[in-house]
């Protein structure tokens, strides 16, 4: 019985140490991930703090590592959340197998005094030999061997149970001293937050006395933004129209091989008519309707778009929602100076919207292909150029190149050299790299690209 006891608690214990440990490594991993985001971020703004022209990149980047920092501070509350059930559950096991192992204790000692007090070789054997039979005798004999080794087992469970006790004492420890660790990094965040929220006030101060110059390179980014999204519309449209152009010219096609069977069976029929005595019966006249050697495609699930009307089309757009996440950065160096979506600046009256991510980058870096497809348009915008590659119902547009590397009908791979990042108006490179589908739905493309 106190096997099973003993057994049924080292199960309990070790489903709660494996999850407990399955979460500590997710809650860890994410840690680190923040940590090396954070050392990132600050790499890129120490090479931008310096530079006057830069305060709208500085104040994103700056914005970015507080969100950064404060789903660290809130992961590592988590960690400590479960440290502390750790902790808790821990100790009332400890406490738990105390009370189980003076139980122990105290039968054993009983047993001990029993043996004492029977210990002369006599009481042993009038004890056998006053049984009314010989199997009485026998019984007696067996009793007695399983009294010894139930003696035995006693002193087996005690040192099981001390051993459970001083690996979960030393385990309690442990969590202990973690908790403290946690809780040192905790107080760490919190002060760097608050350094890092100064900063983000002294450079908020920065661009109100640079307001009317920013405004004005918001209303050009919002020129180039539309710009860019008229020209996806019609490169969308043109797509479909040839993919809609291809299907018909495939259906007239198909349409004209099922005429010409059918007259040729008409044919044959006539020839067989002509050979034949006997005017055939009506119902010898029926035939069984030509084949055409089209085959019925099996029917799925996913519900094909205009775009992935042919089988390459729809390979891309497979491979290319099967590697959300881990799609390669169409740069090899850089730091997201402009995110995704709409944003305004605390403390001003600047708002501005982006289809996509601005990389800062060195000017003349190359910009690659992040997925398998094929370039649909390269486009001329201010002076700058813009690359559009399709991938099944998906685009990627690469925009504010210096120079475009591809041509229009060109398949790529990923890594293949689309261009080079020109610069801005304030003389530094930068990249505009988009997601978009077929109906012209701009996604957030840092959920496609892979964790740097």
């Amino acid at each position: 019985m106190f096997n099973k006891i003993v057994l049924l608690v080292l199960l309990m214990v070790a489903g709660f140490v494996l999850v407990a440990q399955q979460n500590k490594e997710e809650l860890q991993r994410k840690q680190n991930d923040l940590k090396r985001e954070i050392e990132e971020l600050n790499r890129s703004l120490k090479q931008i703090r310096n530079s006057k022209s830069k305060s709208l990149a500085n104040y994103n980047l700056v914005k970015r590592k507080i969100a950064a920092r404060e789903e660290l501070i809130n992961t590592i509350n988590k960690d400590m959340r479960l440290l502390d059930d750790n902790i808790y559950l821990s100790q009332l096991e400890i406490n738990k197998l105390n009370r189980e192992l003076d139980t122990l204790k105290q039968e054993y000692a009983k047993s001990l005094v029993f043996a004492y007090k029977n210990r002369s070789n006599y009481d042993y054997l009038n004890f056998i030999f006053s049984a009314a039979t010989f199997n009485d005798a026998i019984k007696r004999v067996t009793y007695l061997k399983s009294y010894r080794q139930y003696r035995e087992q006693q002193v087996a469970n005690i040192n099981k149970t001390q051993s459970i006790v001083e690996n979960k004492i030393a385990s309690l420890n442990n969590s202990k001293n973690q908790k403290a660790v946690a809780l040192q990094d905790h107080s760490k965040q919190l002060q760097v937050l608050e350094e890092d929220r100064k900063e983000q006030n002294q450079v908020v101060t920065k661009l109100q006395s640079e307001e009317k110059n920013l405004s004005a390179a918001i209303r050009k980014r919002e020129n180039d933004r539309r710009q860019i999204q008229s020209a996806i519309t019609a490169a969308i449209r043109r797509e479909q129209q040839l993919e809609a152009k291809r299907r018909a010219d495939a259906l007239a096609k198909q349409k004209a091989e099922e005429e010409r069977l059918r007259k040729e069976a008409l044919a044959r029929n006539a020839a067989n008519n002509n050979n034949t005595p006997s005017a055939p019966t009506s119902s010898s006249r029926r035939t069984e309707p030509a084949t055409t050697g089209v085959t019925t495609a099996p029917k799925t699930e996913r519900v094909y778009t205009p775009l992935e009307s042919t089988e390459e089309g729809k390979a891309m757009s497979i491979n290319f929602e099967t590697n959300r996440g881990r799609l390669p950065w169409p740069v090899d160096a850089g730091h997201v100076s402009i995110p995704f979506g709409e944003y305004t600046i605390a403390g001003t009256k600047l708002r501005g919207r982006s289809d996509g991510i601005t990389i800062s980058l060195p000017t003349g870096s190359t910009v690659k292909a992040v997925a398998d497809g094929e370039v649909i348009s390269v486009i001329d915008i201010g002076g700058e150029q813009a690359v559009l590659v399709k991938h099944g119902k998906y685009l990627t547009t690469y925009s504010h190149l210096g120079s475009a590397s591809v041509s229009r009908g060109q398949a790529v791979k990923p890594g293949t050299v689309l261009g080079r990042a020109a610069a801005n108006d304030d003389g530094e490179g930068e990249v505009v790299f988009m997601v978009t589908t077929e109906r012209g739905q701009h996604m957030n493309p840092e959920s496609w690209l892979r964790r740097r």
